[in-house]
């Protein structure tokens, strides 16, 4: 499956246009359109609370510092 990401802005009769995809013309395509004008407030509000829900996880309590040093190394040293 290949996917595309681009941004667009509804015009002043409300529709959306996509121009130039990287698609062959037919090809069914699905899509999912997110509102990306979300207040400031509302973002930090929205990751403090995803970020409370994987600290409480039941894995995350045996998680350890040297554990993340280790990964952030595995995927430095992958790139």
């Amino acid at each position: 499956m290949k996917a595309y990401k681009t941004y667009a802005e509804v015009d002043s009769s409300g529709r959306l246009v996509l121009d130039r995809l990287p698609f062959q013309k037919g090809v069914l395509l699905e899509v999912l359109i997110v509102d990306q004008s979300m207040l400031s407030d509302e973002k930090v509000s929205s990751w403090q609370a995803l970020m409370r829900h994987v600290q409480n996880l039941p894995q995350s309590a045996t998680i350890t510092d040297e554990d993340i040093a280790a990964e952030i190394n595995d995927v430095r040293n992958t790139r």
